[in-house]
């Protein structure tokens, strides 16, 4: 249990049978009235951001969130498979715990398996990868003046938008978060 007093940003805890991390909070201590901790909380299953205010003596359960390294290693229609590089122990998610978090990751690389009490309820790809451009139109020179960009599909089948100098077949370094082109490699 963790009282409202002590939350800090990135706790995550147990509230109406939900899991929530804090994203943000504020110790209010108003001239009149009682103090109190307004947060803004994110759901870690769907997204969902919440604001909730406590009293700071409210205690609430602290949730532990189980991240393990995981071996990506295909999917066959809407079953991923994933297995466990220590004791090779293979688990098969469906497309709704998965989303689309793996538009960017290829085959047999790493991925993070986020669970709580042993349920599955998010993938996190690693922060930046290298893929291979397998289609896109080519750029000419003198096209336009700054900054254009033009849509690439690379290995996995994602949809990335980049600069007018990179073709096909070049290997591109992308931000998992945002979806963004940040080099040539």
């Amino acid at each position: 249990m963790i009282s409202a007093g002590d939350f800090r940003n990135g706790i995550t805890i147990e509230l109406d049978n939900n899991i929530y991390q804090i994203i943000e909070f504020q110790h209010v201590k108003p001239g009149k009235g009682a103090a109190f901790v307004r947060t803004k909380l994110k759901n870690v299953k769907n997204g969902g951001v919440i604001e909730k205010t406590f009293r700071p003596t409210e205690k609430c359960p602290q949730a532990r969130i189980d991240r393990k390294d995981m071996q990506y290693l295909y999917s066959d229609g809407d079953l991923y498979h994933f297995m466990d590089v220590e004791n090779y122990e293979q688990i098969a998610l469906n497309e709704d715990a998965i989303g689309d978090t793996l538009k960017f990751v290829k085959e047999n690389e790493m991925v993070k398996v986020c669970s709580h009490n042993g349920n599955v309820f998010a993938i996190e790809p690693p922060l930046f990868v290298e893929l291979e451009i397998t289609d896109t139109e080519p750029g000419f020179k003198g096209d336009t003046a700054t900054g254009a960009t033009k849509p690439a599909v690379v290995e996995t089948g994602a949809t990335v938008y980049v600069p007018l100098f990179v073709n096909q077949g070049d290997v591109i370094k992308i931000d998992t978060r945002t979806g963004e082109y940040l080099s040539r490699v």
